[in-house]
């Protein structure tokens, strides 16, 4: 028998408690610094998003019957190559109406893989490419992306139908739409111009062994581009979960060795803070247990990359052949889907990608100093930029998952933090704009190795 004390008596003790102050303050006096924009205009609307488009271009792809990455290039109307027309067909239109601006590259390659039985086999990637108006920023590439390529029952079978609605024709089709609506923003709102580039992707290969992840990688290095951050939307068509109400999309972010953060995880929060925790659900890991996605090469590869999913996958809808058994239906069909919440996704994206392209390039060598000090000291660098409105320093406590703000600073160099411990919180810097778009964060890592 659980002994319980009366809850009048329980009140007083906890409410005793928490009035008393239990920790010293840290800093002792709020600091303050250069007052900086407080957020970017020019929000992108829910209206703006077309939950019709979306349709289209999932209907239009399950129509394929099959895209598995081992079917044809070459047949207009089932295979992979009848997919890749579709998203060809799509992004050359966001082209004309650019007037040419808005590059489309069919990327064909060859890759080797334990699912293409060891042998090399002829693949694509298809990129829609918005350049950067920054002469300093037009080789940083800003990556939305979502793999074509579908599977059925029989992994290895590319004869059986793999419609592929939700994995993921959902996902190409949110990196279709975000191009649509990004190239039409930038044509009509002023000022539209995005300061990095931005790239749409639909790669292939990807059940087969991330092959077309990792082929983009490539080729963005090839061409000359850094990547400044990468999106990968992979099965975001439906919400299972039961509840009877919307839940939010999973955002998955691995984190750095040693318990420090890692730039994929600084991209989470920051998708977090644009598109709202209303709509965003942080996940901290890399993504679903023993799985992977096509974000997962930019990870291994200490760039910042994260992954979108859906709530609660149901897996009779995913690498299904379609069929029914004992009265239950199997298949990745478009009427499992919800295109409100694919819009919702569509629409979290856009915005993240808008946000990120306008603002300026994060700080470099962020470092935290001032060990066995009362003061923490912040360093960091960055390159002049006249549409750079200054930095923010964040904080936040060791066990707490996202950044507050703590001061401000007008110029790179050295910050010191009169009175704040180094040892209480994590700390990071990002640049603001005078636009009022944040970059990514940079956590400060220690700048001296570790004494006893």
């Amino acid at each position: 028998m659980r002994f319980s004390a009366p809850k009048v008596v329980v009140g007083i003790i906890v409410t005793a408690a928490l009035a008393a102050p239990q920790d010293p303050l840290d800093p002792p006096a709020e600091l303050t610094g250069p007052k900086l924009p407080e957020a970017v205009s020019g929000r992108i609307l829910r209206s703006d998003v077309s939950e019709e488009s979306l349709r289209e271009t999932i209907e239009d792809l399950a129509a394929c019957g099959t895209r598995h990455s081992l079917s044809s290039w070459n047949d207009p109307k089932r295979g992979i190559g009848c997919g890749r027309d579709h998203i060809v067909r799509r992004l050359s239109a966001i082209s004309k109406a650019q007037g040419g601006r808005f590059e489309v590259v069919v990327d064909r390659f060859q890759a080797t893989a334990a699912r293409t039985h060891n042998q090399p086999v002829p693949l694509e990637n298809v990129y829609g490419i918005l350049p950067g108006s920054d002469p300093a920023l037009s080789k940083t590439a800003i990556v939305v992306s979502g793999h074509f390529d579908s599977m059925p029952s029989d992994f290895m079978n590319p004869e059986l139908d793999a419609p592929g609605a939700d994995d993921d024709a959902s996902g190409t089709a949110v990196s279709l739409e975000c191009a649509r609506l990004l190239a039409q923003i930038s044509s009509e709102r002023a000022p539209g111009r995005y300061r990095a580039t931005l790239v749409f992707a639909a790669v292939s290969g990807e059940e087969q062994g991330l092959l077309g992840g990792t082929r983009l990688l490539e080729y963005l290095r090839q061409n000359g581009y850094t990547v400044g951050a990468m999106l990968d939307n992979d099965i975001v068509g439906a919400d299972f979960a039961p509840g009877g109400f919307q839940h939010r999309v999973r955002l998955f972010s691995g984190g750095g060795p040693d318990g420090e953060d890692s730039p994929s995880r600084e991209l989470a929060r920051a998708v977090e803070e644009i598109a709202g925790r209303e709509h965003i659900r942080l996940i901290f890991r890399s993504d679903r247990l023993g799985r992977g996605g096509d974000h997962l090469p930019f990870v291994n590869a200490g760039l910042a990359a994260v992954r979108f999913t859906e709530p609660l996958e149901d897996y009779h809808h995913e690498h299904q052949t379609p069929r029914v058994e004992n009265g239950v239906e199997f298949g990745d069909l478009i009427k499992f889907l919800n295109f409100h919440f694919i819009g919702d996704v569509a629409w979290g994206n856009a915005e993240v990608l808008r946000e990120l392209a306008l603002a300026p390039a994060p700080p470099g060598n962020v470092t935290l100093s001032g060990a066995v000090t009362p003061d923490a000291k912040i360093s960091f660098s960055a390159d002049n930029d006249a549409e750079r409105a200054g930095f923010e320093i964040l904080w936040r406590e060791t066990t707490d998952p996202r950044w507050s703000l703590l001061t401000t600073s007008a110029a790179p160099g050295e910050v010191i933090l009169k009175g704040v411990s180094t040892d209480n919180h994590f700390f990071a810097v990002r640049s603001v704009g005078t636009n009022g778009a944040r970059s990514i964060p940079v956590a400060a890592l220690p700048a001296h190795p570790r004494s006893r």
